[in-house]
């Protein structure tokens, strides 16, 4: 059987008229500074629809100062594939239209022939002169309308003539031009006549090598590294490779820099190094950045790889500090295996009993003697 006990404080005064009365059946407050707020009944049922969620970006919560809360971050995103370089389409190489050269010669004598003969006509050839090209005698006309449209005529003829002749070479390509639209390729070798009113633009479009500067680089664990390249390339498309880039050497150049920033280089003598992935790598991607722009490359390989001048001499005592640890683990191996030899062999030929106490001390003798005589020798 339970009994119930009520504690009522003594502290309580007697109720004095209705007012005390009420106040009096109230509970004693157990926190003095307690404050109590009504809440309307009508506010806890309502029915209202809930707000638009907000939508959350890929954005870094910051941590709150003094809370010691960690930042919180969100997943990133998959990095989407890089845009390929656009070149405009139109840009097609193209076979210009040449004359053979021999037409370009005899354009030009037939214009200096014209000019000769416009001389003759005004008189202004000298009597020598004539017995010479064997003209027969003339006083001549004068310099008169007629004469100096021969004289026009002829003039330009010999220039377009001999302006126009052009020798192409094994190797070179020109593209030409014409008030700033592109007319054609000549790829063609030997002499030739092209129009000379064209802007001429020679292209080497031989296999070349491009042995780089020390670029910037880093290994597989951030290391900071440079790193001298041999690029073998050639230009594939003439027109592409001069009217799409402003120059097209500086453009490979620059691509090669932005694939090594993207392809981990490990310096030689590394465990990780591999100069055949490395530079299967690095000639995909610029391969790949430098074909939109009409050049081939072949192969970027990596011919020299050091250290950069901030970190060299860091990573080279610490190359020196691993050697010699492995030196040291190599000759406390050859050591312990020479040992055990040794008394391995004395032991199963019967030339000595011997107890635990006697082989440690054994051990420790030869172990010291061994060590001693390699140190000496300089193994």
């Amino acid at each position: 059987m339970s009994t119930t006990t009520s504690h009522t404080p003594s502290s309580t005064p007697e109720p004095e008229g209705p007012a005390e009365t009420a106040t009096a059946s109230r509970p004693a407050r157990l926190i003095q500074n307690e404050v109590t707020t009504e809440i309307p009944v009508h506010l806890l049922f309502r029915d209202e629809p809930d707000p638009a969620p907000v939508p959350l970006g890929p954005a870094i919560v910051g941590r709150r100062q003094g809370t010691g809360e960690q930042p919180r971050f969100r997943r990133p995103l998959p990095a989407g594939p890089r845009p390929a370089a656009q070149v405009d389409p139109d840009l097609v190489e193209r076979p210009a239209r040449v004359l053979p050269g021999s037409a370009g010669v005899i354009a030009g004598i037939c214009g200096t022939a014209g000019c000769v003969a416009a001389s003759w006509w005004a008189g202004l050839l000298s009597p020598l002169a004539m017995e010479a090209l064997r003209l027969p005698e003339y006083a001549g006309a004068g310099l008169g309308p007629a004469q100096w449209a021969a004289y026009a005529g002829a003039g330009a003829l010999s220039l377009f003539g001999f302006g126009g002749l052009a020798r192409g070479r094994t190797g070179r390509a020109w593209v030409l031009g014409l008030f700033g639209r592109y007319r054609g390729t000549v790829r063609r070798t030997g002499l030739m006549w092209v129009n000379p009113l064209l802007l001429r633009r020679r292209v080497d479009v031989r296999l070349r090598h491009w042995r780089g500067e020390p670029m910037p680089a880093a290994d597989g664990n951030g290391v900071a590294l440079r790193v001298v390249v041999l690029v073998v390339w050639r230009v594939r498309d003439t027109v592409r490779a001069t009217l799409g880039v402003e120059d097209h050497e500086t453009y490979l150049r620059e691509c090669v820099e932005a694939a090594l920033a993207r392809v981990p280089v490990e310096p030689p003598g590394s465990a990780r190094a591999s100069v055949d992935s490395v530079t299967d790598a690095l000639t995909r991607l610029v391969a790949a950045d430098a074909g939109p722009v009409g050049l081939e490359v072949f192969s970027v390989q990596p011919v020299r790889v050091e250290y950069a001048p901030e970190v060299a001499p860091a990573m080279h005592r610490r190359r020196i500090a691993a050697l010699d640890a492995q030196h040291r683990s190599s000759v406390l191996t050859s050591v312990v295996d020479s040992v055990e030899d040794t008394v391995t062999r004395l032991t199963m030929r019967g030339l000595v009993e011997l107890d635990d106490y006697e082989r440690k001390a054994l051990v420790k003798d030869l172990t010291v003697a061994f060590c001693a005589g390699r140190g000496e020798t300089g193994q």
